[in-house]
């Protein structure tokens, strides 16, 4: 699943091949997909023109490459984060927070992913995959709830997931748009809420 297996992942390039990466990332947060070019990333990064053109080969698959590595941290930063907790409330409380605060640049970049997964199979495939990481340790966190008792749901476990996922990514067009502050705490507690409902924890969860 992880972008060291993907057929374009191909040149040398090491640690540096890897801050050179997060650079390319920061990149397609500002300008977009169609705007990141070799050059732009030249002057991000410090890094010559001809060295990236040896690093990746071609700007798409640089790009490619770029949206793997971010994705792919950002998924596996929810994990770790999501492991720090034992009770499945507080875990999913504290999954919701993190995801609900994630940051405008990150949210440009998930755009500009998504944008161009939609015309290309290969990515489609890795968004997929990423999108099923991602749902892991809230399926996990409602799991544990349900077989130790905590949580009584009114509905399919699956779908609450579902909903719950689609609440946190669904804030990605109003926020880049400037529609609405990742920092609204309204919008939160109406997704807790929800939650709750959904899971109806007893009241030691609660």
């Amino acid at each position: 699943m992880s972008g060291t297996s993907r057929t374009r992942s191909r040149r040398a390039g090491g640690a540096k091949r890897s801050l050179v990466l997060d650079h390319v990332a920061a990149v397609l947060a500002d300008r977009g997909h169609a705007g990141t070019r070799f050059a732009d990333v030249a002057a991000a990064s410090g890094v010559a023109v001809s060295t990236l053109q040896g690093y990746f080969g071609s700007r798409e698959d640089m790009l490619i490459e770029a949206f793997d590595r971010a994705t792919s941290v950002a998924v596996t930063a929810m994990d770790e984060f999501a492991a720090q907790f034992d009770d499945p409330w507080e875990q999913l409380v504290a999954m919701v927070d993190r995801g609900l605060t994630t940051d405008v640049a990150t949210w440009r970049m998930l755009m500009e992913f998504w944008t161009a997964a939609a015309h290309d199979a290969e990515l489609r495939g890795q968004a997929a995959a990423l999108a099923e990481q991602y749902r892991g340790p809230f399926a996990d966190a409602v799991q544990r709830g349900v077989d130790s008792g905590a949580f009584a749901p009114r509905f399919a476990t699956a779908a609450v997931v579902e909903v719950l996922v689609a609440n946190i990514v669904g804030l990605l067009y109003p926020v880049v748009l400037g529609q609405l502050d990742p920092q609204d705490t309204g919008y939160r507690e109406v997704v807790l809420a929800q939650l709750e409902f959904a899971l109806n924890p007893t009241p030691r969860e609660r």
